[in-house]
């Protein structure tokens, strides 16, 4: 595996996010079905759970960041205790955002507490025309 991240660049898990890491969903497939390079373009990655009060707490405002950036994609990663994916992007707090350009880290923000903490580092990666 590491052989792999260093032959494609990414030389440390935090800068790449394998296709079959998050269980049962293909990055690959966009929401038309069709297939597309996972890494481009940019993407949401949302570590967390659903019994977590934070978490819960911290949707309405990423959905309310999320309007105005549609071509984002947003992918919810339900972490725990030793998931590989959680563990490569050392994830110790619920929520954890972490915003990706073209597969790289850009930025992340611990458990948000508003919408324009979120909505600027949206904008790092997905810039408003």
């Amino acid at each position: 595996y590491r052989a792999f991240l260093e032959g494609i660049g990414a030389f440390t898990p935090r800068q790449f996010v394998p296709v079959g890491a998050v269980a049962g969903v293909n990055l690959a497939v966009s929401a038309k079905g069709k297939e597309t390079p996972w890494y481009k373009g940019p993407t949401l990655l949302e570590f967390g759970t659903s019994w977590c009060g934070h978490c819960r707490a911290a949707q309405p405002l990423i959905a309310n960041a999320l309007k105005a950036h549609s071509r984002v994609r947003h992918v919810k990663v339900e972490d725990g205790s030793g998931q590989p994916l959680g563990r490569s992007y050392a994830v110790k707090l619920w929520p954890t955002l972490v915003f990706l350009a073209d597969g790289r880290e850009a930025t992340r923000v611990v458990r948000p507490r508003d919408a324009g903490t979120i909505a600027k580092a949206l904008d790092l990666i997905a810039p408003m025309p």
